[in-house]
């Protein structure tokens, strides 16, 4: 998790160039996504984190945080609902989970451990699309 020794610094500083600032009439989430790569690593909370990771916004960096977030309570409730934020994650793209081995096989090893009526609980398709992340081959994570 070398990355996450970068939680003082900021998006724009990790993942150049920087941004620069949005158009006056910029929908709201582009706004905060602009607002997000300003912010310290440190300081970004789950759902800025599931925001980020569904925009696909410098991934190196944002997955680490989650996964790191989600070792400790895999369905934590982000902003909408228990398993948000996993299901934001394991929907990330193969090519951004493939830089990053290790935290792809711990965060693998918690999903296997989930009790099935927890991920029963997930919004339709959750459940198929973490069996997928975990099924996923080895030359596509």
């Amino acid at each position: 998790m070398g990355h996450l020794l970068h939680l003082d610094r900021t998006l724009d500083e990790l993942d150049p160039p920087c941004w620069t600032p949005p158009a006056a009439d910029a929908t709201h989430l582009v706004r905060k996504v602009h607002e997000l790569r300003r912010a310290r690593l440190g300081e970004l909370r789950p759902a800025d984190l599931r925001i980020l990771i569904s925009q696909q916004v410098a991934l190196p960096y944002v997955l680490p945080l989650t996964v790191h977030l989600l070792l400790d309570e895999p369905l934590l409730d982000a902003c909408f609902y228990e398993g948000d934020l996993l299901l934001a994650a394991v929907g990330a793209p193969a090519s951004a989970w493939a830089v990053l081995p290790d935290l792809t096989a711990r965060l693998r090893a918690v999903l296997s451990t989930l009790p099935e009526t927890a991920v029963a609980g997930l919004p339709r398709g959750g459940a198929e699309e973490l069996a997928r992340f975990v099924a996923r081959p080895e030359s596509l994570r």
